[in-house]
């Protein structure tokens, strides 16, 4: 009993010591290595538990641009309303101007976006992307709070480009990180649909597919433009 509360202690301990300010100064590879082993001990087992084989997403570590461990599928799917895209700081065909147009999204939303609908983008490059990276972007662009750019362990990102349908059956196609930055993957978790809307489309396309997966849309939007 004793060595279970030092392990909490000592887990407790880690994640309140990552704050942002180290997490800028310090390689992630640390961060990684820490979470390593309980995250791949507990993956197993994740993916066969009842929330994440319903869902079909591994329930794996992600680290916010703001320097928050999260997990996600109990932290950022369950039961909400999701718009979830793949980018990389360092992309510079599409990815720019996917972001530009999913901020017209985010403004469209309103009140609703961090409320009632989530917004989410996944680094293809997690090797490269850190927290501090992905803030930095989001400062550059100037994304809202509202908006959650994650980075992760390369081999967990992998795992939820492919859980998200992300990939291309032609292993040369699918190898060109930019082929997987131009969707994006909406859903209700709650209710168990999904769609995808091209991350260049224009963005009241991109809000009506949303909408149509929100099944309080009458209300939120209402009182966003009353």
């Amino acid at each position: 009993m004793k060595n279970e509360d030092a392990t909490v202690n000592t887990r407790r301990e880690m994640l309140t010591g990552l704050g942002l300010a180290t997490l800028g100064l310090v390689s992630l590879n640390k961060v990684w290595d820490a979470m390593r082993a309980e995250q791949h001990t507990e993956l197993a087992t994740t993916l066969s538990s009842p929330a994440a084989s319903n869902s079909g997403f591994p329930n794996v570590n992600l680290v916010t641009h703001e320097g928050e461990i999260v997990r996600f599928y109990d932290d950022l799917i369950r039961n909400k309303v999701v718009a979830i895209n793949m980018m990389y700081t360092q992309c510079a065909g599409i990815c720019p101007v996917a972001t530009a147009n999913l901020m017209q999204v985010q403004d469209l939303l309103g009140s609703r976006a961090g409320r009632d609908i989530f917004m989410y983008s996944l680094t293809l490059q997690p090797e490269l992307d850190t927290p501090a990276t992905l803030k930095r972007y989001a400062e550059r662009h100037g994304i809202q709070p509202s908006w959650k750019l994650l980075t992760g362990m390369p081999e967990d990102i992998e795992l939820l480009r492919y859980s998200l349908g992300f990939f291309d059956r032609d292993a040369e196609v699918d190898d060109v990180k930019e082929n997987h930055t131009g969707m994006v993957r909406i859903g209700n978790d709650a209710l168990g649909r999904w769609s995808m809307a091209p991350s260049l489309a224009e963005p009241s396309q991109i809000l009506a597919t949303i909408n149509h997966l929100d099944p309080k849309v009458v209300h939120t939007y209402t009182s966003t433009h009353s």
